[in-house]
Protein backbone atom coordinates (compact mmCIF):
# COMPACT_ATOMS: atom_id res chain seq x y z
CA UNK A 1 0.00 0.00 0.00
CA UNK A 2 1.36 3.40 -1.02
CA UNK A 3 1.84 5.92 1.79
CA UNK A 4 0.07 9.28 1.36
CA UNK A 5 2.38 12.28 1.14
CA UNK A 6 1.90 14.95 3.78
CA UNK A 7 2.04 18.63 2.80
CA UNK A 8 1.99 21.29 5.50
CA UNK A 9 1.87 25.05 4.82
CA UNK A 10 2.97 27.64 7.38
CA UNK A 11 2.81 31.43 7.10
CA UNK A 12 5.39 33.48 8.98
CA UNK A 13 5.52 37.23 9.50
CA UNK A 14 8.38 39.56 10.27
CA UNK A 15 9.14 43.26 10.36
CA UNK A 16 12.28 44.64 8.82
CA UNK A 17 14.02 47.75 10.11
CA UNK A 18 16.19 48.93 7.22
CA UNK A 19 15.92 49.39 3.45
CA UNK A 20 18.45 46.58 2.85
CA UNK A 21 18.63 43.81 5.40
CA UNK A 22 19.46 40.11 5.56
CA UNK A 23 17.49 38.56 8.42
CA UNK A 24 18.64 35.12 9.57
CA UNK A 25 15.48 32.99 9.78
CA UNK A 26 17.23 29.63 10.18
CA UNK A 27 16.11 29.05 13.78
CA UNK A 28 12.53 29.97 12.91
CA UNK A 29 12.50 27.50 10.02
CA UNK A 30 14.09 24.79 12.22
CA UNK A 31 11.43 25.32 14.90
CA UNK A 32 8.61 24.99 12.38
CA UNK A 33 10.13 21.82 10.93
CA UNK A 34 10.30 20.36 14.46
CA UNK A 35 6.68 21.37 15.11
CA UNK A 36 5.57 19.67 11.90
CA UNK A 37 6.87 16.32 13.14
CA UNK A 38 8.07 15.45 9.65
CA UNK A 39 11.30 13.45 9.82
CA UNK A 40 12.16 13.06 6.13
CA UNK A 41 11.27 15.37 3.27
CA UNK A 42 11.87 18.92 2.12
CA UNK A 43 10.93 22.42 3.15
CA UNK A 44 10.36 25.13 0.58
CA UNK A 45 10.90 28.64 1.93
CA UNK A 46 9.07 31.09 -0.35
CA UNK A 47 8.89 34.91 -0.38
CA UNK A 48 5.77 36.35 -2.07
CA UNK A 49 7.22 39.85 -2.47
CA UNK A 50 8.82 41.40 -5.57
CA UNK A 51 11.27 43.49 -3.53
CA UNK A 52 12.54 40.81 -1.15
CA UNK A 53 13.99 37.32 -1.50
CA UNK A 54 15.24 34.18 0.22
CA UNK A 55 18.91 33.17 0.25
CA UNK A 56 21.15 30.52 1.79
CA UNK A 57 24.64 31.65 2.71
CA UNK A 58 27.18 31.79 5.52
CA UNK A 59 25.79 32.62 8.94
CA UNK A 60 28.97 32.37 11.03
CA UNK A 61 30.49 35.77 10.24
CA UNK A 62 28.12 38.78 10.22
CA UNK A 63 30.52 40.61 7.91
CA UNK A 64 29.34 38.36 5.06
CA UNK A 65 25.86 39.94 5.23
CA UNK A 66 27.46 43.38 5.18
CA UNK A 67 29.63 42.49 2.20
CA UNK A 68 26.77 40.95 0.23
CA UNK A 69 24.55 43.99 0.76
CA UNK A 70 27.45 46.33 -0.05
CA UNK A 71 28.10 44.60 -3.36
CA UNK A 72 24.42 44.40 -4.28
CA UNK A 73 24.18 48.16 -3.68
CA UNK A 74 27.19 48.71 -5.94
CA UNK A 75 25.75 46.56 -8.72
CA UNK A 76 22.21 47.91 -8.30
CA UNK A 77 22.41 51.53 -7.06
CA UNK A 78 19.23 52.97 -5.57
CA UNK A 79 19.26 55.85 -8.05
CA UNK A 80 20.18 55.61 -11.70
CA UNK A 81 19.38 58.15 -14.45
CA UNK A 82 17.95 55.45 -16.76
CA UNK A 83 15.52 53.87 -14.26
CA UNK A 84 11.87 54.34 -15.31
CA UNK A 85 9.86 52.54 -12.63
CA UNK A 86 7.54 55.17 -11.12
CA UNK A 87 7.79 53.85 -7.53
CA UNK A 88 11.53 54.59 -7.50
CA UNK A 89 12.54 51.18 -6.16
CA UNK A 90 13.98 49.53 -9.27
CA UNK A 91 17.12 48.51 -7.35
CA UNK A 92 15.04 46.47 -4.92
CA UNK A 93 13.38 44.59 -7.77
CA UNK A 94 16.76 43.80 -9.34
CA UNK A 95 18.16 42.56 -6.01
CA UNK A 96 15.10 40.38 -5.54
CA UNK A 97 15.59 38.84 -8.98
CA UNK A 98 19.23 38.16 -8.07
CA UNK A 99 18.51 36.38 -4.77
CA UNK A 100 15.38 34.66 -6.02
CA UNK A 101 12.05 34.11 -4.29
CA UNK A 102 12.70 30.70 -2.71
CA UNK A 103 15.05 28.05 -1.43
CA UNK A 104 14.49 24.34 -0.81
CA UNK A 105 16.19 22.49 2.05
CA UNK A 106 16.24 18.75 2.71
CA UNK A 107 14.83 17.51 6.02
CA UNK A 108 16.66 14.45 7.35
CA UNK A 109 15.93 12.86 10.72
CA UNK A 110 13.74 15.84 11.61
CA UNK A 111 16.46 18.42 11.00
CA UNK A 112 17.43 20.80 8.22
CA UNK A 113 20.27 19.40 6.15
CA UNK A 114 22.36 22.58 5.89
CA UNK A 115 26.12 22.90 5.62
CA UNK A 116 28.11 23.73 8.73
CA UNK A 117 28.26 27.45 7.95
CA UNK A 118 24.94 27.84 6.12
CA UNK A 119 21.94 29.83 7.24
CA UNK A 120 18.63 30.80 5.65
CA UNK A 121 18.03 34.51 5.11
CA UNK A 122 15.00 36.65 4.42
CA UNK A 123 16.49 39.41 2.27
CA UNK A 124 14.75 42.77 2.48
CA UNK A 125 15.51 45.25 -0.29
CA UNK A 126 12.75 47.86 0.12
CA UNK A 127 12.20 48.26 3.84
CA UNK A 128 11.40 48.83 6.47
CA UNK A 129 8.24 46.80 6.00
CA UNK A 130 6.00 44.14 7.47
CA UNK A 131 6.58 41.00 5.43
CA UNK A 132 5.45 37.40 5.15
CA UNK A 133 7.07 34.24 3.93
CA UNK A 134 5.71 30.76 3.49
CA UNK A 135 7.07 27.35 4.39
CA UNK A 136 5.78 24.32 2.54
CA UNK A 137 6.93 21.13 4.23
CA UNK A 138 6.64 18.00 2.15
CA UNK A 139 7.06 14.57 3.70
CA UNK A 140 8.80 11.87 1.76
Amino acid sequence: MKKERVYVLYTESLSTSRRDEMRDITRDVEAIVRTSGIQEGTVLIYCPHTTAGIAINENADPDVKHDVLLRLNEVYPWEHPEYRHAEGNTASHLKSITTGPSQTVIIHEGRLLLGQWQGIYFCEFDGPRKRQYFLKIIEG
